[in-house]
C-alpha cells in the first residue's frame, strides 16, 4: 500500500500524522523538523511541527515528507544563487536567478533547476582534459614506475607498472555532475519528466567515474576551458558538499534519510552577508563575514558577528551586522537580538549596529539605548533594525540591500 506524503509548512501548525513508531523515532533523532512526539490522544500517529528545514525527505519504513517554504520557491533559489556566485548576479539581479521551471515546490525544482544548469554545460560536448594514470600493464606506455615495478614484481616483466597522462572525459568537473545526477534521481518527489532528462545528463557523463561517498570534493579551478560548467559545478558541488554556499556549515543538508534539505535560516544569513560584502566594496569598504571576537576579557565567551565592515584596508571596524529570518512582534521588538547588537557594538567600539530580518512592519527601526551616552554628538549607541521583503523581485532585495550599504558607508566616512 503507497503511504501518502506528510505536507508540512515553515513553521506553520504541528500536525496529528499517522506514523510507525519506528520511521517516528528516525524523524525525531534526525532533527529536521521543529518538533516530532508521539500524539498522547491518537494511538500510531505522531505530533510533527516543521521549523526553518525546507524541502522532502523519505523516512525508512514512513511516509515522505515535504515541507513548503514561506517564501516562494523561485525567490528561494534566488537567494541560494546569488550566494554561490554573487559576482554574476550583482551585475544584473535577472542572471542571478536559478530556473525552477513551473515547481512550486522544493526538491522538484532543484531537480529542474540542476538538469537545466548540466544540460547548458554540455551544450559544447562533455569537456575533456589530461587525468594521470596509473596502473597495471602488459606493455609499457607513457613512463615506467621503477619503484613499483621493483616492490611488486622484483624487476620481471610483463606485466609492468606504468604511468601516463590520458585525454578523458574523466574530469573532477565532470565526476561532480554525475554524482549530483545520481543523488538527484534518488530524492523522493523528483518529477517524471525531470527525472527522464537527468538520467539522459547521467548517460551523456557516463565516462566520469562517480565519487566516492564520504570523500571530499575534488577541487576544481575555474578557468577558460571550464566556464560553461561553472554555474552548474557551485550549484551541485553545494548539494553534494552538504555546506552552505558561502561560510556556514548545514545551509544545504543531505541527510541519511535520503531526502534534501535548504535550511532557510543559513540561507538568509549567507544572502545577506554575502550581498552586503559586494556591495560594500562599491564604496571601497571590506567586510568579514562569521568574524570571530570575545565577550569578555579573558577570552572564554565566544561571539561570531554574521558581518563586520572594516575600512578599506581591513584594520578598523565601522560597522556591524547581524541577519535574522524572523518576522518581528507585534511590538516591533525582538530584546534577545537587540541585546545581541549591543554586545557587538561594545566589544567592537562602536556606535551602532544593524539588524536585518526577513519581513517586518516598517523599512526600518532605530533604538537608542539609554546610558551609553559619549559620543561626540553626545548619543548613545543605536540599534537599527531592517526589514528585506523576500516577496519582492530580485532587484527589489538588492536595492534594499544597496541602500543599507550606502547607509553602512556613511557611518564610515562620518563615524
Amino acid at each position: 500500500m503507497t503511504v501518502p506524503d506528510v505536507v508540512l509548512r515553515e513553521y506553520g501548525p504541528t500536525l496529528s500524522v499517522p506514523l510507525g513508531a519506528e520511521a517516528g523515532r528516525a524523524l525525531a533523532s534526525a532533527g529536521i523538523l521543529q518538533s516530532a512526539t508521539p500524539d498522547p490522544v491518537r494511538d500510531g500517529h505522531w505530533l510533527l511541527r516543521a521549523g526553518s528545514r525546507v524541502g522532502a525527505v523519505r523516512v525508512p519504513g514512513g511516509p515522505v515528507v515535504r515541507i513548503m517554504p514561506k517564501t516562494p520557491v523561485s525567490r528561494l533559489f534566488f537567494l541560494l544563487g546569488f550566494s554561490l556566485d554573487p559576482a554574476r548576479a550583482w551585475r544584473d539581479s535577472k542572471e542571478g536567478r536559478v530556473d525552477t521551471g513551473a515547481y512550486d515546490d522544493v526538491v522538484p525544482a532543484l531537480a529542474h533547476a540542476v538538469e537545466r544548469q548540466i544540460d547548458a554545460a554540455l551544450r559544447r560536448g562533455v569537456l575533456q582534459g589530461y587525468r594521470e594514470v596509473e596502473e597495471t600493464a602488459l606493455v609499457l606506455r607513457g613512463r615506467l614506475r621503477e619503484a613499483e615495478q621493483i616492490r611488486r614484481h622484483f624487476g620481471r616483466t610483463p606485466p609492468v607498472e606504468i604511468g601516463y597522462d590520458a585525454y578523458t572525459a574523466d574530469t573532477d568537473e565532470n565526476r561532480i555532475l554525475r554524482s549530483a545526477v545520481e543523488q538527484l534521481l534518488r530524492l523522493p518527489g523528483v518529477p517524471g519528466p525531470v527525472r527522464r532528462r537527468l538520467a539522459h545528463q547521467c548517460v551523456r557523463l557516463a565516462d566520469a567515474l562517480p565519487l566516492i561517498p564520504g570523500q571530499e570534493l575534488p577541487r576544481w579551478r575555474p578557468s577558460r576551458l571550464n566556464s560553461l560548467y561553472q554555474p552548474a559545478l557551485r550549484l551541485t558541488a553545494a548539494i553534494l558538499r552538504g555546506t552552505s554556499p558561502e561560510h556556514r556549515p548545514d545551509a544545504v543538508e543531505s541527510l541519511a534519510l535520503d531526502g534534501f534539505l535548504i535550511d532557510m535560516n543559513k540561507l538568509f544569513e549567507d544572502f545577506v552577508t554575502v550581498a552586503l560584502r559586494e556591495a560594500l566594496r562599491e564604496h571601497g569598504l571590506t567586510a568579514r563575514l562569521q568574524d570571530p571576537h570575545h565577550l569578555d576579557a579573558a577570552g572564554l565567551v565566544g561571539m561570531r558577528p554574521d558581518l563586520v565592515v572594516r575600512t578599506g584596508d581591513g584594520c578598523t571596524p565601522v560597522a556591524v551586522v547581524d541577519a535574522k529570518y524572523k518576522v518581528e512582534k507585534a511590538d516591533g521588538l525582538l530584546n534577545a537580538d537587540l541585546y545581541q547588537a549591543l554586545a557587538y557594538a561594545t566589544v567592537l567600539g562602536l556606535r551602532e549596529a544593524h539588524l536585518v530580518y526577513a519581513a517586518g512592519r516598517q523599512p526600518e527601526r532605530c533604538h537608542e539605548v539609554r546610558g551609553t551616552a559619549g559620543g561626540r554628538d553626545g548619543r548613545g549607541v543605536r540599534l537599527y533594525q531592517h526589514s528585506l521583503d523576500l516577496t519582492r523581485e530580485p532587484e527589489g532585495i538588492l536595492s534594499g540591500l544597496r541602500e543599507l550599504a550606502g547607509k553602512l558607508a556613511a557611518t564610515a566616512a562620518h563615524p
